[in-house]
């Protein structure tokens, strides 16, 4: 409400004075506008145009993993997770490529030194993280991956 209600003040005074909001307040409203601010339009792909990789960022608990799970439940002929890889040990029901690709820590460290990683950490002693083949597995199918992320 505080910025737009400077931005109302700046163009209401832009009318009485005839003076460009600009020339008055360069520093306050017209300038914080020129770079972070982008109009939210529903995004319409060209079917020329490859779909895009969409991630969702937040702190554990805000429920970042459940939207990623309903967005994926809600269509999966359009929207698909990337697999991630991990050093953990693979457990009795779990299948390499499935769950997890399951790799050696000294693998995963040459993906990560190599650049071939979009994002890792650790958790619980292991390596987690998810490999930018993984993304380009998903989009090569013709999906919209859908990852999530908690901020480190």
């Amino acid at each position: 409400a505080g910025f737009r209600r400077s931005m109302r003040l700046c163009r209401r005074k832009s009318q009485t004075n005839q003076q460009s909001c600009y020339t008055r307040c360069p520093s306050s409203c017209y300038s914080s506008l020129a770079a972070p601010y982008e109009e939210v339009v529903r995004y319409q792909r060209h079917p020329a145009d490859r779909h895009r990789l969409i991630i969702l960022v937040g702190p554990a608990g805000v429920g970042v993993n459940e939207l990623r799970r309903r967005l994926i439940a809600s269509n999966p002929r359009e929207f698909q997770s990337a697999i991630p890889h991990t050093t953990r040990v693979q457990k009795s029901y779990e299948m390499n490529g499935r769950e997890y690709h399951y790799v050696s820590k000294d693998t995963f460290e040459n993906m990560v030194y190599s650049h071939r990683m979009l994002e890792y950490g650790e958790y619980k002693g292991y390596l987690y993280g998810t490999s930018i083949d993984a993304v380009r597995t998903v989009l090569d199918e013709g999906k919209i991956c859908v990852i999530d992320l908690e901020p480190q």
